[in-house]
């Protein structure tokens, strides 16, 4: 096995590429992808190389072409779509909640929908309150989808394998902060388990739970409160639906602390939901309540300085595990 030196970019555009060239069912649509290459680039040179029948550029209508993915899926086909930030996704709502996610059920098992629709999240690029959501805790409410998000380059490079070996539809969700990111990642890409949450960071003083673009800011501030001692155990959730409760009530038990780090508003977050489980499954394991460091309650701002003082820092995460420390 080798390694490459590569972006997070990169990986996801490798994963589109051999997954291109694994099945001839798959296909890549959305606005941009193939001309341009994607509203990030991530397709760049994918056109060049399949062909306008494999990677189709679409019209601005979120809602028709998630629709025409369904109908692709439907007919035995591996749509990949692309909706360029998750706002936009607001516009195909009705497709993927009342559509995707429920025909399975409602024909009673007949009927699958193995769609993957994958999709720009998150702030901190100054892209103000249109186009800076983090919605993904919104989609977890819904039954019959997956949701992905991966925060490394090992998982932007294999997780979009199983997600499309999936019968549900699959939503992955890239922060926008992580495309750049860099590293070596080993070829061929190891296998990943959609199903399972990750340690990224092993202790047993406090547990940092996490996904996406605030991993990097819970590895950071794990390293500050090794300074003091403090080691951190940081769980990267990785699948936001179904949740892994088995890892976080295992860290749980473990460290007797939690700090939950979410970029979504705090108010009817994802963060609510695991503090709930937690207190459902492990109330007695805890000696001291849950913490959550959450983006403050307000549009997102433009000016980078408002921008950081709303998202969720690793000084914000630091200082709520040594409340919880005590």
């Amino acid at each position: 096995m080798t390694t490459v030196h590569t972006t997070y970019r990169e990986a996801v555009r490798e994963a589109l590429r051999e997954a291109l060239r694994a099945d001839e069912r798959v296909f890549l649509m959305g606005e941009d992808v193939g001309r341009y290459g994607g509203c990030f680039a991530v397709s760049l040179g994918l056109l060049e190389e399949f062909g306008p029948d494999r990677v189709r550029d679409t019209p601005l209508s979120e809602s028709a072409f998630v629709g025409a993915g369904i109908g692709a899926a439907l007919a035995g086909m591996r749509p990949i779509v692309e909706i360029m930030t998750v706002n936009f996704s607001l516009l195909a709502l009705d497709q993927i909640l009342n559509n995707a996610a429920t025909l399975l059920h409602m024909s009673g098992g007949q009927l699958s929908v193995p769609l993957v629709i994958r999709m720009t999240t998150g702030a901190g690029r100054q892209l103000a309150a249109q186009h800076s959501h983090s919605l993904e805790g919104w989609y977890a409410h819904i039954p019959g989808l997956r949701i992905l998000t991966p925060a490394t380059l090992e998982d932007a490079r294999a997780m979009l394998r199983p997600a499309l070996e999936c019968l549900d539809p699959v939503l992955l969700f890239e922060h926008g902060s992580l495309y750049n990111t860099a590293g070596d990642l080993a070829e061929p890409a190891d296998e990943v388990d959609i199903d399972t949450a990750a340690i990224r960071r092993a202790g047993n003083d406090i547990s940092l739970i996490t996904y996406g673009g605030t991993l990097p800011t819970a590895l950071a501030a794990a390293d500050q409160l090794a300074t003091d001692n403090i080691q951190a155990d940081v769980v990267d959730l990785r699948t936001l639906r179904p949740l892994d409760e088995a890892t976080i009530l295992g860290s749980v038990r473990r460290t007797h602390r939690v700090v939950v780090v979410d970029e979504g508003w705090r108010s009817g977050s994802l963060s609510a939901e695991i503090a709930a489980r937690i207190a459902e499954h492990a109330l007695y394991e805890l000696d001291a309540p849950v913490e959550r460091v959450c983006t403050a309650e307000v549009p997102m701002p433009y000016a980078k300085h408002m921008e950081d003082a709303a998202l969720p820092q690793a000084d914000d995460v630091v200082a709520a595990a040594r409340r919880a420390v005590g």
